[in-house]
């Protein structure tokens, strides 16, 4: 007997992470109908798409005020149908403010309601667990320190791992990596990876470039490779480029208009680079799949740090690491230069020092080694199980 699955991706990384779940769901049970909203990976896993993913996916506190009426709009839709006719349970992946508001209902309709990847109150504004009680069935976290988070907090949970961990190769090969991008096997190649919002182009990508100048400078023989999201994201960026000019600079373009979570090219430079430069966010953990050692940046504007600080009512976060390895790692296992240490001198002194001491970046490579494993669950069959036990405790 079929039985209906409510879920939603509002962001390309939560769309790439509920496909490989989905995936692994439809193997234990083929006879799941999925609905909701999502983007092209779920759809190729047969999500009946009510909505586009692009009307959940808001950049920043402006954006979000602009589309407000909108996203009011969809919030309404998808409620509306599901309490007319429930599904048998409803997963919520990522997307925490849209999501959550929307299990809180459901739960309370009797709808079981499971969320995947769980906010990081670790990192801001730990009182949302009173609200994730309240609005949640079951919790599915892809750290392994979150589990006792919810756990002591009394909210059921599963430790899923995280679902990069199965699709990167435990060992990565640079030299197939290079082939395929067209790089010289014998260069030595830093990634740089400055976002894929525009305000993270526009704050970001210049002090990346004028480190870039810096190190080009000691080493003229440096050669740099960028992966853009998507084709308006690179005219932003060449813009920079243009003020900036680096030589042995290599733009390559995602074939699809996705995150970096589901991109084979983004991928690509990674596997290919010897050192990075990341900005903080999920690509920081992707570079440390690939065991590359990096520098981790991040900087936002004073309006939004000011609106970020009056939001969560922190000045920074709880933990003294903003880079997922850092944080998962518990120690400053890669500099990370935040705000206004995020200068291109210091970017570029950081790089400098991990290209000249082979010995600490051995030691990085280890530590990320061992991090993989941990993360490495085959998360779309334990998705897979946590789900199926809920649907079956109801019959």
């Amino acid at each position: 007997m079929t039985w209906r699955l409510g879920l939603i991706a509002g962001e390309p990384s939560g769309d790439f992470i509920a496909a490989q779940a989905l995936a692994g769901l439809k193997q234990v049970d083929p006879l799941v109908r999925p609905e909701g909203i999502g983007g092209p990976h779920l759809a190729a896993q047969g999500l009946d798409i009510w909505h586009p993913m692009h009307a959940l996916s808001v950049f920043g506190y402006v954006d979000a005020f602009k589309r407000l009426p909108s996203l009011f709009g969809i919030y309404r839709d998808v409620k509306n149908r599901w309490l007319t006719e429930p599904p048998a349970v409803f997963l919520g992946v990522d997307a925490p403010d849209f999501n959550l508001r929307l299990e809180h209902r459901l739960r309370k309709a009797g709808v079981p309601t499971v969320h995947f990847v769980g906010p990081s109150i670790w990192a801001w504004r730990y009182e949302r667990i009173h609200y994730i009680r309240q609005a949640v069935s079951h919790m599915l976290v892809l750290f392994p320190f979150e589990e006792a988070i919810y756990k002591k907090e009394g909210i059921p949970v599963t430790y899923v791992g995280h679902p990069m961990a199965d699709a990167i190769a435990l060992e990565p090969d640079q030299r197939a990596a290079r082939a395929r991008l067209g790089l010289d096997q014998q260069a030595r190649i830093i990634a740089v990876l400055p976002g894929s919002r525009a305000s993270e182009i526009n704050m970001i990508a210049p002090r990346f470039l004028q480190a870039a100048q810096r190190l080009q400078k000691q080493d003229p023989s440096l050669q740099f490779v960028v992966p853009m999201v998507n084709e308006q994201r690179e005219r932003e960026f060449r813009v920079f480029l243009n003020k900036y000019p680096v030589d042995h600079l290599q733009i390559v373009l995602a074939k699809t208009p996705v995150n970096a979570a589901a991109d084979p090219i983004a991928w690509s430079v990674l596997e290919a680079c010897d050192i990075a430069l990341v900005a903080s966010g999920t690509a920081t953990l992707e570079a440390a799949l690939f065991k590359k050692p990096m520098v981790i940046s991040y900087a936002v504007s004073p309006l939004v740090r000011k609106i970020m600080a009056w939001k969560s009512g922190q000045q920074r976060p709880y933990l003294p690491w903003v880079g997922l390895p850092n944080v998962l790692l518990n120690d400053f296992a890669v500099p990370e230069l935040i705000q206004e240490d995020a200068t291109p001198e210091k970017l570029a002194t950081e790089l400098s020092s991990l290209l000249r001491d082979e010995n600490r970046c051995a030691l990085i490579r280890r530590r990320f080694t061992d991090l993989h494993h941990t993360l490495r669950c085959n998360t779309p069959v334990r998705v897979a199980q946590a789900i199926e036990a809920i649907v079956h405790s109801r019959h």
